[in-house]
């Protein structure tokens, strides 16, 4: 992994003690340098997210993620599971196309 994916990754297990978590760069579906984490798509299940609605899982992803978010990431999906639900789940929807920036489509 590289280091803003490792951060990322740390400081979610750190607060969140998940089921499952996948931390995907996705930096390069987009218009940036090689090389970058900037854009990054999160599938995180956990018993905290039990009785919380999706716009309160996210806040506390934003919370535990403050300092990434300050620096270099610049685009978060999040995908935000109960243990039940984590269960239930077909599957994590995939991130649609990069239309900004100049992106080649």
């Amino acid at each position: 992994m590289k280091p803003v994916e490792t951060s990322i990754h740390r400081a979610l297990t750190e607060a969140f003690e998940p089921l499952h978590l996948e931390v995907l760069n996705e930096s390069h579906q987009h218009n940036v340098p090689p090389g970058s984490e900037s854009h990054f798509k999160v599938v995180l299940a956990s018993e905290a997210f039990v009785g919380k609605r999706q716009v309160q899982r996210h806040q506390a992803v934003y919370g535990a993620l403050a300092e990434q978010l300050r620096g270099p990431v610049h685009a978060l999906a999040l995908h935000t599971y109960s243990p039940e639900e984590w269960r239930d789940a077909n599957q994590v929807p995939g991130s649609p196309p990069c239309l900004g920036g100049g992106a080649k489509s």
